[in-house]
């Protein structure tokens, strides 16, 4: 029968404040393990003449937090896996806030059928608390030094981090902040909170907080509430929506629904790709805030309705991307990106069938695409199952065949036909461009700007020479039009 691992804190770093609960645990103990003995607190160990080994040796063997942490518990569920004497575990502070090593062996101890029993103390952040003088009831975040990321962080609330174990920490920590506030913010820097005689507290701007010497395993960083910080969220953004959809909010935004809100989609959607044509990345970054939106705003709308929220959305989107990715998010081997579409269609049909939808036609694309992107879709889903050329040369002698018919058509056969072929035309030359994968849409509206751009050149020189274009002659305007060639040739 495996032992017991007793999980005890030793608080903040006072001596004093270890809790007579945890040193009577330690005292009963068959072994003592301190995941560090660099901690103010093991004096109150020494006091009582108890014994203990360290994992300190492990901070240099490890290559990050997160083996060390592995480390440490993978070694105590061996120790006790095979005997049944206590061994206590100390580690500073509370041994449930921000402990990692802790978190670990609650998570692998029913597995090794080892027992484990947690023995409180007071935690780095009551001390903290007391010195910066913050009540956590009205709102905080607290989160390891060591694995913080600003996803998802609500700047409104104020911001505890601890384990600034240095100053290469506080500088990985200093650049993460700073994308959501201000370089110069300020940041109260707090040092052994707590202690006696070692507690030191400074408030400094949040781009200097690396350049503080004294930084250690004591350290932690508290941020004040930042508001305007969540105009860089999502959240910022549906605060501003839920505001402009109120009673007090605005009288045009009240009156949208999801029908009238459809034009400015596809205005939206339109605006991007053409910051995206124009390679312009400050035009692409304001038109993806007006395209996010409208994906908010109608969010906004179902949410008032009760059909679902943005959360929903955000759920949806995120379980749908691990579900079709099960190369990246599973153990599928995918090694082409033709690989990784079909697998999608697969995954698609069986969530279909899954729901009791009657399975899709292999052609499957939204009725309000323009009709280059339709074709070039319905092409691609229609290649996936094998529906394709062979090779690039019989699609070559698919357009020919196509423009002759064509001029057959012109020359004898009405509109109707004429435009049926046409059509045929276009659908052929579609195809061409995906053989040569050159997407049409792009290629056409490129086009259509370098034509545009030469016109515009000899609507100018006309005005130059003051004239209208429509007083040139053709042989005027093929003239201005080659100047315009040789100042863009393509």
């Amino acid at each position: 029968m495996a032992g017991k691992v007793i999980v005890t804190g030793l608080g903040p770093g006072d001596p004093a404040q270890v809790p007579e609960a945890v040193l009577k645990a330690l005292a009963g103990a068959d072994k003592i393990y301190l995941r560090t003995a660099h901690h103010p607190a093991v004096a109150a160990l020494e006091v009582r003449g108890l014994k203990w080994e360290t994992f300190d040796s492990f901070y240099e063997e490890a290559a990050d937090f997160e083996e060390l942490y592995q480390r440490i518990a993978s070694f105590l569920l061996t120790a006790v896996a095979k005997t049944d004497k206590k061994l206590a575990y100390a580690v500073p502070g509370h041994p449930l806030v921000a402990e990692r090593s802790v978190a670990l062996l609650l998570e692998k101890a029913p597995a090794a059928g080892v027992d484990l029993e947690i023995i409180p103390a007071m935690s780095c952040l009551d001390a903290l608390y007391a010195t910066l003088k913050i009540d956590p009831a009205l709102g905080l975040t607290v989160a390891d030094a060591l694995t913080f990321t600003v996803a998802g962080l609500d700047p409104a609330r104020g911001l505890i981090l601890t384990q600034v174990y240095n100053r290469r920490v506080a500088g990985e920590i200093k650049l993460d902040l700073m994308t959501v506030y201000p370089d110069e913010y300020p940041v109260t820097v707090v040092r052994g909170a707590g202690l006696p005689d070692g507690e030191r507290v400074a408030t400094v701007p949040l781009y200097t907080i690396d350049r503080l010497e004294w930084l250690d395993h004591l350290t932690s960083l508290y941020l004040p509430p930042y508001p305007e910080g969540r105009d860089r969220t999502l959240a910022g953004l549906e605060a501003i929506m839920a505001r402009l959809r109120s009673p007090e909010g605005c009288p045009w935004d009240r009156e949208q629904t999801h029908i009238t809100l459809k034009r400015y989609l596809v205005e939206e959607t339109y605006e991007v790709l053409e910051a995206i044509d124009a390679g312009d990345m400050n035009k692409l970054c304001e038109e993806l805030g007006d395209l996010l939106l409208q994906v908010v705003f109608h969010a906004r709308l179902a949410e008032e309705e009760g059909d679902f929220t943005l959360a929903d959305c955000l759920e949806g989107i995120c379980a749908k991307m691990r579900r079709r990715h099960p190369h990246v998010f599973g153990q599928a081997v995918l090694n082409t990106a033709g690989e990784v579409l079909a697998r999608w269609d697969q995954i698609k049909a069986t969530e279909r069938r899954e729901k009791g939808e009657e399975a899709p036609s292999v052609l499957s694309v939204p009725r309000g695409l323009p009709a280059l992107l339709k074709a070039l879709k319905v092409q691609e889903q229609a290649a996936r199952v094998g529906f394709d050329w062979p090779r690039i040369e019989e699609v070559w002698t698919k357009v020919e065949e196509e423009l002759d018919e064509l001029k057959k058509a012109v020359a004898s056969a009405g509109v109707e036909e004429q435009a049926a072929e046409m059509g045929d035309l276009l659908f052929s030359l579609v195809n061409l461009a995906r053989w040569l994968q050159i997407e049409p849409e792009t290629a056409l509206q490129a086009t259509v700007a370098k034509f545009a751009q030469r016109f515009n050149y000899i609507e100018t020189a006309a005005l130059k020479g003051g004239r209208d274009i429509e007083d040139l002659s053709l042989a005027e305007m093929d003239a201005l039009w080659e100047e315009a060639k040789k100042i863009r040739p393509s």
